[in-house]
């Protein structure tokens, strides 16, 4: 009987390790600018891929609505958007050749993300090549 519940024991907190090895989760984004939290951004996989959504601004968030942004975005709340799309596992912990959108922008750039800890998740916007981007740190929301 230990041996059952030992075994029990070991599947449980496995799951956990794993789980915590995902971005798959909320996060709070960061402007690393002005070192304040900006929104809460919603990271879920859909046919093997990982997209994220803006679910909650903050009070520090200045871009609102998506005034860059074309087609049927164009002007549009940001709350409920899909802004990163299409990102594909590449090894362990690390995800890329998805797309970013910048509200503030409109623009979209390559995505690439890792997990720097299972709590604190890295995203890299570049244009082109990787070496022309900016890198944002992301924190785990609990």
């Amino acid at each position: 009987m230990k041996n059952h519940l030992f075994i029990i024991l070991i599947f449980f907190i496995t799951g956990i390790i794993v789980h915590a090895q995902s971005p798959i989760g909320s996060w709070v984004t960061i402007d690393d600018k002005r070192n304040v939290d900006i929104a809460h951004v919603k990271i879920y996989k859909e046919d093997g891929r990982l997209f994220g959504k803006i679910t909650k601004l903050l009070p520090e968030a200045r871009t609102r609505t998506c005034e860059g942004c074309s087609g049927k975005q164009k002007d549009k709340s940001v709350v409920g958007m899909v802004m990163m799309m299409d990102v594909k596992p590449d090894g362990d912990n690390y995800w890329t050749q998805g797309k970013i959108l910048d509200p503030k922008s409109g623009r979209l750039f390559n995505c690439s993300i890792w997990l720097d800890n299972p709590n604190t998740l890295k995203v890299r916007g570049s244009f082109g090549i990787s070496l022309i981007g900016r890198t944002q740190t992301w924190r785990r929301l609990h």
